[in-house]
């Protein structure tokens, strides 16, 4: 659907950014265009979707119904007595007799007006009435067979990745149906800093470290943020390790919900490999001391719920790396999970004093690392490395002398298109969160750099790049003015191009 020229109702200042989700939703719902249309809005847990579309029903005067986990009777009862609440009619439970009409009645909402109407949590109500999508889909064949006048605008909203794109797949009934398809992800790592009021890049690092761009975890810790780069362990240990913060137990619960009743033990276990820097299916497996088959699994469905995803070698393609996406379940089954029962007993301090080291070194450095692919994919200035980033992912080249374990290694590889060349390699960057970087740090690229040209890969264009959480050193900074090097720090990661 297209977009009228009507005025639309400002974002409320209690939806923190989310611009053009709002903007999108908005042009939607309030489409005048003749003709009933359906949305569908997807995002896992946490990430203010319920918030966003509560805050668009109130602006233009929609309908709002949160499904919940309930029998078939119940969740049409709810619904029949929120939409007479709405409307100030009767509630009509016993004359609905089934979804057939309570979707009728939805969609007559629209008869007289554009009007937005929320299902929130869509895939509750799919698990007890698997012919809902048939019914919905009906109904609208209904409305266009009919020529009825309706603009309905039914936005379907759910938080169960895997069902949302059943539902939404080719073989389902609601497929080519929607005319907008909408996921609201993680706020970026400069929008978290923001969100959290963190000025100070190297603090608003190692926040995102532990809570990534969650939005609810802020409201789990009480609007609990450090003061101060000083303040960060306290706070670790008053709002993240402390029993009485829902943040506490939320990485338990995360996996709970997003896995349903699989073999939670497995789950918890390839997580604690992953975060201790197993990246591969088969490293993962011989770390679980499991059949390759079971983690296969494991790790299939934690993908398949966004917690984890591919990701390929930017040198070596068919080594693909797995990585958690969800910061929370890092911090946790890195530094966490291994005093997680000694946080009974002992004082919080004295077990983030043993975890800490490992935050810095097994959390702290690969998170970094991506912040600065983040920053190159979204945020660099595309002339930056000559044209625009098409891929931004790590890299690594066995070594030349057949050494176990000596791979060369650049963790922010970019590649574009030149002229008419796509997957050009546009630069090979090295990041280093707690180290001043120096010459030799340029002279690694440049000796990888070597090693590609002489494996056949065209290096013409490529610049070494490095990036640093604490800085560069006076002769580095000589190279950078000599156009040699390329080199972005926490300042520039935060505020610049």
């Amino acid at each position: 659907m297209s977009s009228s020229d009507v005025s639309r109702p400002a974002k409320p200042e209690t939806v923190f950014d989310r611009d053009a989700e709002w903007n999108a939703l908005n042009t939607f719902a309030g489409d005048t265009r003749p003709g009933a249309g359906l949305a569908v809005v997807s995002g896992r847990l946490r990430q203010g979707k319920t918030h966003l579309l509560k805050a668009l029903t109130a602006a233009l005067g929609g309908f709002y119904f949160g499904a919940q986990q309930a029998t078939r009777a119940e969740s049409l009862r709810r619904l029949g007595d929120g939409l007479a609440r709405y409307t100030g009619g009767t509630p009509p439970p016993h004359r609905w007799r089934g979804w057939e009409d309570a979707v009728d009645a939805l969609l007559a909402l629209g008869d007289q007006r554009p009007v937005p109407v929320v299902i929130d949590e869509f895939p509750d109500l799919v698990r007890q009435s698997p012919e809902l999508p048939s019914v919905i889909h009906s109904a609208y064949r209904r409305l266009r067979d009919t020529g009825r006048d309706n603009r309905a605008r039914l936005l379907l909203s759910g938080s169960s990745l895997p069902v949302m794109h059943r539902l939404f797949s080719v073989a389902s009934p609601l497929r080519g149906l929607a005319d907008l398809e909408l996921t609201l992800h993680q706020l970026d790592f400069r929008q978290a800093a923001r969100f959290w009021g963190i000025d100070e890049p190297g603090l608003a690092l190692l926040v995102h470290a532990v809570v990534g761009g969650t939005p609810a975890y802020r409201l789990y810790v009480g609007d609990d943020a450090p003061s101060g780069p000083g303040d960060f362990d306290a706070w670790v240990c008053r709002a993240v390790l402390n029993p009485r913060t829902p943040l506490f137990l939320e990485a338990h619960h995360l996996l709970q919900e997003e896995t349903d009743h699989w073999d939670r033990a497995l789950c918890h276990s390839a997580l604690a490999a992953l975060a201790s820097g197993c990246s591969t299916q088969g490293e993962i497996a011989e770390s679980l001391g499991a059949p390759l088959t079971d983690a296969s699994h494991c790790l299939a469905l934690l993908q398949t719920n966004g917690l984890l995803c591919n990701e390929p070698d930017a040198f070596r393609p068919n080594l693909i790396r797995l990585r958690i996406t969800e910061p929370l379940l890092a911090f946790e089954h890195a530094a966490v999970w291994p005093h997680r029962s000694e946080l009974g007993q002992q004082d919080a301090a004295e077990v983030w004093r043993h975890a800490r080291p490992v935050f810095d070194s097994a959390v702290v450095g690969p998170h970094f690392a991506r912040i600065c692919r983040d920053w190159v994919k979204d945020f660099a200035d595309p002339a930056l490395f000559g044209a625009r980033p098409a891929t931004v992912a790590h890299g690594s080249l066995p070594d030349p002398a057949g050494h176990a374990g000596s791979d060369t290694e650049a963790e922010v590889v970019v590649r574009g298109r030149v002229g008419t060349r796509s997957g050009a390699l546009l630069s090979v960057g090295a990041a280093r969160r707690n180290e001043v970087m120096d010459l030799p740090h340029l002279e690694h690229l440049r000796h990888l750099l070597e090693l590609l040209a002489a494996d056949g890969e065209d290096v013409t264009h490529a610049r070494p790049a490095c990036y640093s959480g604490v800085g560069f050193t006076p002769a580095l900074r000589a190279a950078e003015a000599h156009g040699q090097v390329v080199l972005v720090g926490l300042d520039r990661l935060y505020q610049g191009e």
